[in-house]
């Protein structure tokens, strides 16, 4: 019964050891899983900030791009802030995968390593005990074994004696014989049952102690250290929570910063700033005047009637001066145009819009003159210092570089004093100077610049603006008494078709003519691609009028059977 009972218990412990050795490994196999999913919540974090990073810069505005410009608005402004304060944001995701990788990730990888080297530390001291107390039952089995066979051994002997002793056969020698065997084998076993006693003695001791004291501490140092993983695993979760607890108060502020940004769109400031950028800066027009047609006196016609426009082209006809003869220099200039090459000074532009281009122009002019006369400085600086110390250079190779700056520095000036005038002139700070003739090839250009300025601002029917109404009349009047001079003696085109008005046109611009709705016109010049066509009335007065606003029928004869509108 005791030997069962003793195998029932080493059978059990064994179990125990198994049983808790698959359950730490399973724990520690816990610890590792949970820590790869840290890691891959701080690689997910690190992908996320890059993503917000990469979105923030694909949306910021390029440099030297009309996305830079629009950041006049505040709305604008507000999508750069916005843009700011998600890279912001995802710096705070960085700081999450940071902290987690070194505060959660890191450690507790260490901490693996060593809860695996204490556990493997536990289970071999739990073998050695195991091991040890299984050698203290073999020696104690041993030991019993003997002395049953040394007791067995004893009584066959003590048995032997007495059949000897009884025989009277049997001689005195052989009887004493037995009788020292018997007393040997008595002797044997005595030393036998003795050293059993003491083996069993031992064992109890040792099984008490393996019990009692070595075994319940293997198991309390393996319970401690799966309690301290099961903390250790508690406080990197609360550590989780701590580190995306910490970035809230900074990811709050980015929020805030987001909504200050929309807050401060303002509606009023963007709309102004479009006024600001595209107002032309013509004059409205006038009411126009009323005419009575039941009264048959002569009624009083307004300056902006098609009639007024009319006797006014006809007056001039009579008077040899026509409208039309300007219109050559206009279709040069809008050749010029098309080509790209705009005149000098924005005379094309609405006068707002002129007048913005010249003062950037001249802010370009002043930064680059200051650009230069940085350079300047420098090398004089850089001169003075040769001369001081002839063996760092010698000064005369400064003077070339010098010289050249300074007639760029003059050419800068001259073309900021020429944009400077012309900016005058559109704001009314100077009169037009006319004391001094201009060259023929000057007032070709302001003349054609002007006609044409006139020509492309007229009204049209997609709501086009009228022509500009704040030209300086003493520039126009001298022009128009130049070049009417000039060509006089233009020669007088033959028609090449005729064209019907589709809509009223008041043709108020120099080189244009008035025609009212329905009226049938002669084409003497198609359009050339400027919308514009040449027409005349009455073989006395002649001008352009637009493509658009006409039906033009051309001669077979001259130009083919062609009809367009």
């Amino acid at each position: 019964m005791v030997d069962i009972k003793m195998g029932d218990c080493w059978s059990n412990t064994k179990d125990q050891f198994d049983n808790l050795e698959k359950h730490t490994q399973w724990g520690i196999e816990f610890v590792e899983r949970y820590n790869k999913f840290v890691k891959d919540r701080t690689e997910i974090e690190i992908s996320y900030a890059k993503q917000l990073r990469n979105l923030s810069k694909k949306y910021q505005p390029k440099k030297n791009s009309r996305e830079e410009e629009e950041q006049r608005y505040t709305s604008c402004q507000a999508f750069l802030a916005i843009l700011n304060e998600m890279n912001d944001y995802a710096g705070q995701h960085e700081v999450i995968a940071e902290n987690m990788s070194g505060l959660i990730f890191a450690e507790l990888s260490r901490y693996i390593q060593e809860l695996k080297q204490e556990r493997k530390s536990h289970f071999q001291e739990g073998r050695r005990a195991q091991q040890h107390i299984e050698s203290c039952w073999k020696q104690l089995e041993n030991s019993k074994r003997r002395f049953e066979r040394d007791c067995k051994e004893a009584e066959r002997a003590q048995q032997h004696f007495e059949k000897m002793d009884n025989d009277l056969n049997v001689t005195k020698a052989d009887v004493e014989k037995a009788r020292q065997q018997a007393h040997t084998r008595h002797q044997m076993a005595s030393d036998s049952k003795n050293e059993y006693s003491s083996v069993l003695q031992n064992f109890n001791k040792e099984q008490h102690e393996h019990y009692f004291t070595n075994i319940p501490n293997i198991f309390q140092k393996i319970q401690d250290l799966d309690e301290r993983r099961i903390v250790k695993i508690g406080e990197s979760m609360k550590t989780f929570s701590e580190v995306d607890r910490q970035v809230i108060p900074i990811i709050g502020k980015c929020l805030d910063g987001i909504t200050k940004a929309a807050e401060s769109i303002d509606e009023k400031h963007d709309t102004q700033l479009v006024i600001e950028a595209f107002k032309s800066g013509f004059e409205q027009p006038g009411d126009v005047e009323f005419e009575d047609f039941s009264q048959p006196m002569k009624r009083t016609v307004s300056e902006s009637s098609l009639s007024n426009s009319r006797s006014d082209g006809k007056q001039e006809s009579k008077g040899g001066k026509s409208k039309g003869k300007l219109w050559p220099f206009i279709k040069k200039n809008k050749l010029s145009l098309k080509l790209g090459s705009g005149p000098e000074d924005f005379s094309n532009l609405p006068p707002e819009q002129r007048r913005k281009k010249l003062q950037q122009k001249i802010d370009e002019i002043n930064k680059e003159i200051q650009k230069e006369s940085d350079q300047k400085d420098g090398l004089i600086k850089m001169k003075d210092v040769y001369i001081k110390n002839p063996q760092l250079g010698r000064p005369e190779t400064v003077d070339p570089r010098l010289a050249e700056i300074e007639q760029t520095i003059e050419k800068l000036r001259q073309e900021s004093q020429k944009f400077e005038a012309w900016l005058a002139e559109v704001e009314g700070r100077l009169p037009v100077r006319t004391d001094q003739p201009k060259r023929s090839s000057e007032m070709h250009e302001l003349q054609s610049t002007t006609v044409n300025n006139c020509a492309q601002d007229r009204e049209s029917p997609d709501g086009s603006y009228t022509e500009e109404q704040n030209q300086d009349p003493e520039l126009k009047v001298a022009a128009q008494c130049e070049f009417d001079d000039e060509f006089d003696d233009e020669e007088i085109l033959a028609a090449i078709g005729t064209c019907k008005a589709m809509y009223p046109f008041e043709g108020q611009n120099e080189g244009t003519i008035a025609m009212a709705e329905g009226e049938t016109l002669s084409v003497i010049e198609e359009d050339k691609g400027d919308g514009w066509t040449r027409v005349r009335r009455n073989e006395d007065e002649e001008g352009y009028v637009p493509t658009s606003y006409v039906e033009v029928y051309l001669d077979r004869n001259t130009k083919g059977a062609m009809t367009y509108i």
